[in-house]
């Protein structure tokens, strides 16, 4: 593959989403390195990036997303750090990490958001028994 090098600035952000669009690279600034963005549903624009670097195929790449609403894989979960005090460490088994999840179900997130912190949301089963998956089985 022959790739061309074009030098763009940060008034250029329209003709870099215009080249990843037509599956072409496009080096990008991150909170602390320089990123190779590719379009992520190309595979011949993510090819471009594993031969750009010279890097093995099975050494998996990470999706960089703009927002939630632009690619969630539907419910998540990441495990991070705690702020001291910011959450009860009973939650954390008295871990400093505590998993952080954003569940696809919009009655999910409206009763987190009617609520307005945080909640918990183990399984609604005796620990042990099987999961729930219907509101009379919770009954």
């Amino acid at each position: 593959m022959n790739m061309e090098t074009e030098l763009l600035t940060t008034q250029d952000v329209q003709r870099a989403g215009a080249l990843l669009k037509a599956g072409e690279v496009v080096a990008f600034p991150t909170e602390t390195v320089y990123g190779l963005g590719a379009d992520a549903t190309n595979d011949m624009a993510v090819k471009k990036v594993f031969v750009a670097k010279n890097r093995p195929a099975d050494n998996p790449l990470i999706m960089t997303v703009a927002d939630v609403e632009q690619f969630w894989p539907g419910s998540l979960t990441i495990i991070m750090p705690i702020k001291p005090g910011q959450v009860s460490m009973l939650v954390t088994g008295g871990l400093q990490t505590v998993a952080f999840r954003l569940p696809a179900n919009e009655t999910a997130r409206a009763v987190i958001r009617a609520a307005g912190v945080p909640i918990v949301g183990p399984s609604a089963n005796t620990s042990g028994k099987p999961s729930p998956t219907t509101a009379q089985h919770v009954w």
